[in-house]
């Protein structure tokens, strides 16, 4: 929890507001790999790649 924080931190200074977007998806997609690894779901996920 303390690296969301600090990451959160290094944005308010740092002014990069726009970098929050892409860490955001990022964190999407690799919970959407992660909770639908060996279901039936997966090889329709793999095609979006």
């Amino acid at each position: 929890m303390s690296f969301i924080k600090e990451f959160w931190e290094f944005l308010k200074i740092r002014k990069k507001y726009w970098l929050l977007p892409i860490i955001m998806v990022l964190v999407l997609f690799g919970g959407l790999i992660i909770l639908t690894q060996g279901s039936a779901v997966a090889p329709f996920i793999y095609t979006i790649f």
